[in-house]
């Protein structure tokens, strides 16, 4: 079993290869030729919780992946330590022998962004080059190159509510990127002028409303990976084509879940979920004032594909740990 750190996930991953094997995942999914339903449990601790993703990748001598991650948000200042850690266990299915365990961060900062970008590519306007991401730590950071992968970006705003996070990010990421960052603390004028936006947040109440949607906005809520997060008013979600990772997930755990129990929205009234779209099988846009809402809950799929990218590519590298587990 090959035992790699984030280090060496990241070494070996780019966001182009996570964004392909991504899409190849969902499509998968949606094409119903993997063998099981990805898979989330939840369990809750004082101070914090883990959670639990499960999903296989096949059919024939696949892969299957379990992610345990924990989250604790007192961590960086209680015991300095990440509020989010975790791990990847990744298993043959043909023979169920350990593959690898993988430090589960770098997977799931680069698969969560991939996944965006994959919608901005079926969902945003083909020529969409304005962008306002909301939150400006890890997510916000790879989001900018995620989306710099698959639209013309030329300006995108970065808001924050900590004070000078924007700023740093704009400072770290000016250089390496061909686009210009802007921070703002006016949220409703940089999104008022953008036709992507990405809600990247912990927040446990909307952080946008129906009043910034405008025609051709599309909306990628990250932030939602459980009931009680929320970062988009639920009457914004109505009055929009609203994309699911996984409609059932989202409708328990993402932005769907508000917009379910407010009575303002069906489960019949989800317009596709992201595998649908790549795949042809629901359309995605059609018209240049089309509003759409990607509801990112973040998916096993994701974590499987880029886990068993990761373990292919350290294997050629020669990188990683490599333990005996029978011994």
């Amino acid at each position: 079993m090959l035992v790699l750190s984030r280090g060496q996930v990241a070494a070996v991953l780019t966001m182009r290869d996570v964004i392909a094997a991504v899409e190849g995942a969902f499509a998968a999914h949606a094409r119903g030729s993997l063998p099981d339903v990805p898979g989330v449990l939840a369990t809750h601790v004082p101070g914090g919780g883990f959670h639990v993703k499960v999903a296989a990748l096949g059919p024939g001598a696949g892969v299957y992946a379990a992610k345990i991650n924990a989250n604790f948000p007192a961590n960086p200042v209680q015991h300095q330590l990440p509020t989010i850690q975790g791990l990847v266990a990744l298993f043959e299915t043909g023979s169920g022998r350990p593959l690898a365990l993988l430090d589960s961060m770098e997977i799931t900062t680069l698969r969560t962004a991939a996944a965006t970008a994959l919608a901005a590519r079926y969902l945003a306007r083909a020529q969409a080059h304005t962008l306002t991401i909301v939150g400006c730590g890890v997510q916000g950071r790879a989001h900018l190159r995620a989306l710099a992968e698959v639209r013309p970006i030329r300006t995108a705003w970065l808001h924050d509510v900590r004070p000078g996070t924007a700023e740093r990010l704009a400072e770290e990421l000016g250089p390496e990127l061909a686009m210009e960052l802007r921070p703002t603390r006016d949220l409703a004028a940089a999104v008022a002028q953008s036709e992507i936006c990405v809600t990247c947040t912990s927040s446990r109440q909307p952080v946008l409303g129906p009043d910034d949607l405008h025609p051709g906005l599309f909306i990628a809520a990250v932030g939602a990976d459980n009931p009680e997060k929320q970062e988009l008013d639920p009457h914004l979600l109505a009055r929009s084509r609203v994309v699911a990772d996984l409609a059932e997930q989202a409708a328990t755990i993402g932005e769907l879940h508000h917009a379910l129990r407010a009575g303002l929205m069906a489960r019949t009234d989800v317009h596709a979920e992201l595998g649908e779209v790549i795949v042809g099988a629901r359309p995605g846009r059609t018209s240049e004032a089309e509003s759409f809402v990607f509801d990112s809950t973040g998916t096993a799929l994701q974590d499987v594909a880029t886990a068993a990218l990761a373990w292919e590519r350290a294997k050629r590298a020669g990188s990683g740990l490599e333990v005996m587990l029978e011994a």
